[in-house]
């Protein structure tokens, strides 16, 4: 009889350690509950970017952010905590793409869940330069760069620059005959 009460004592004991971590995580995640919010600016970005992450609902003035698309927690500070949000940056990781939960660590609890952030892909870069209208006068351009003036431009240059000269001299004689 005696191992009996013995045993049955032991099974009390255990579901009495076991209710406990349950009746313990109630409280906290009442805690939980609408009360903290978190967002993410921009909300949808590429690897390697860095967002800003602002959070309400925290009453005092430092916490952090974390999420598996950071590359590392993001310190929050604010003041007068609770009138303010806490606010702070993070860069996301590399490799990853999707949509990943945020979790804030404010007034000595975990907030799970309480934000989120969109990881897009980087679109590829071009490969070739775009063909941009412009009428075909680019071509030209590139053209009239390339000839500049030549022996032609002179030789014009110098039979205008010579008939101009006849013609200052010629009328020159003109005017000392009629003198």
């Amino acid at each position: 009889m005696r191992r009996g009460t013995l045993t049955l004592r032991g099974i009390a004991g255990a579901v009495v350690l076991a209710a406990l971590p349950i009746a313990a995580a109630t409280p906290a995640h009442a805690h939980d509950e609408g009360k903290v919010h978190a967002t993410v600016t921009p909300s949808s970005a590429a690897p390697g970017a860095k967002v800003e992450i602002s959070v309400s609902g925290c009453e005092g003035t430092t916490g952090s952010a974390g999420s598996g698309a950071f590359t590392g927690d993001a310190k929050l500070t604010g003041r007068d905590g609770g009138k303010y949000s806490l606010n702070g940056s993070a860069t996301l990781r590399d490799g990853v793409e999707g949509s990943h939960d945020v979790t804030v660590i404010c007034d000595g609890h975990p907030h799970q869940g309480v934000g989120t952030v969109q990881i897009v892909p980087n679109n590829p870069a071009p490969v070739s330069p775009v063909r941009a209208g412009g009428g075909g006068t680019a071509q030209l351009a590139a053209h009239a760069q390339e000839a500049g003036p030549g022996t032609r431009h002179a030789v014009i240059g110098l039979v205008l620059a010579g008939v101009a000269a006849v013609a200052v001299a010629f009328r020159s004689v003109r005017r000392r005959r009629s003198e």
